[in-house]
């Protein structure tokens, strides 16, 4: 094992995440602290942004644009706690989709898939190793593996999966409609994107692994980590959640060695009890939405305590010391399975975070 530049005390993170994840006791929650680093830590200069490019973070319009956004992520993070400094080959909230045929239509911040799957009839669920964004992605990946030797880690792209996928592939009113009219092609589909999506998982996989063999989403994890979800639940009952999902979670998180699973806003509260049920699933990060009250907020804690009931782990984020002390006393030794994202003012304020959360 090794440090890195950006990090020189990895090889104390990686143990206390094994440890972690593992069941064991850090003497505190996961804390993945960020604060602004003064003085950038390489002198590498920025390229500007390709003329016509509207989503900064993802554009695939200028592979030397993203290979110097890439190397430029960490320059002006400190990191502290368990956070990791990384980078991603990442080109959209939904690449499997991406690489199994979807165009990417990029806009102001942001991206989404165009469908691309007419008809039942003429689905088709395969590898195509010609695939621009595959192609765009292996050849990002593989420059940041070198570039980043002793740098920083890589992040998984945002591969995405299940019922998510298959909405951005066919439309998601018309899925809606699938559901109800051709339950039995949506179960096959669902099994064809599941088969493909560990085809790319596990060639990233390989390409981006740590000296250890660990791996990076949101949360480093010794083996084969992802992060799962299902943004389209919202639009579902926790019926039709157990028939259509459930068994891809399940099955999923039985191949992974380590996941997160996306829980993301009021309409997907429905579907705990589903969650809850997955034998293999390990965190759970709580996303409430536009609107609603923050992660820390006392308005969701009875979904934590149900998760910590059940054996699961659950992510949020803060930013004071004010947003964890009532969480400190609201769940006592159960404080130590959050695993919490913390914007911190500087390095001493992330410090003096840790250590209240070890008192």
């Amino acid at each position: 094992m090794a440090g890195l530049l950006y990090r020189e005390d990895m090889d104390a993170v990686r143990e206390r995440m094994t440890t972690w994840y593992n069941g064991g006791d850090i003497g505190r929650p996961v804390m993945q602290i960020r604060a602004p680093r003064e003085d950038a830590i390489e002198d590498i200069p920025e390229v500007p942004v390709p003329q016509g490019c509207t989503a900064a973070g993802y554009t695939t319009m200028s592979y030397e644009y993203r290979l110097n956004r890439g190397l430029r992520d960490c320059l002006n993070t400190w990191y502290l706690g368990e956070a990791v400094p990384n980078t991603s080959p990442d080109l959209a909230p939904n690449c499997l989709a991406l690489y199994l045929g979807c165009q990417g239509a990029e806009a102001e911040g942001s991206v989404w898939c165009e469908p691309c799957i007419e008809s039942p009839e003429t689905a088709r669920f395969e590898v195509d190793e010609d695939n621009f964004y595959w192609q765009f992605t292996l050849k990002l990946a593989r420059a940041f593996t070198e570039a980043g030797a002793g740098k920083w880690l890589q992040q998984f792209p945002d591969l995405i999966e299940g019922l998510d996928t298959l909405a951005a592939m066919r439309d998601t009113q018309k899925l809606l409609m699938d559901l109800v009219e051709r339950p039995a092609w949506v179960h096959e589909c669902l099994a064809k994107i599941t088969q493909l999506y560990f085809v790319y998982y596990d060639r990233l996989y390989d390409l981006m692994k740590d000296e250890v063999g660990g791996s990076y989403f949101w949360s480093w994890a010794p083996g084969r980590m992802a992060k799962l979800q299902c943004d389209f639940s919202a639009m579902i009952s926790p019926e039709m959640f157990g028939e259509f999902m459930v068994p891809v979670l399940d099955e999923m998180t039985r191949r992974l060695d380590y996941s997160m699973y996306h829980w993301d806003g009021p309409g997907a509260i429905g579907h705990l009890d589903h969650l809850l049920s997955i034998e293999h699933l390990d965190i759970i990060q709580w996303t409430p939405g536009a609107g609603e009250p923050p992660t820390f907020d006392k308005t969701w804690w009875p979904l934590y305590h149900r998760c910590f009931e059940a054996g699961k782990k659950v992510d949020i984020s803060a930013a004071s010391v004010d947003h964890l002390a009532p969480l400190k006393k609201e769940f006592g030794q159960n404080v130590k399975n959050f695993h919490i994202g913390y914007s911190a003012e500087s390095p001493e304020a992330g410090e003096q975070a840790l250590a209240f959360m070890e008192s």
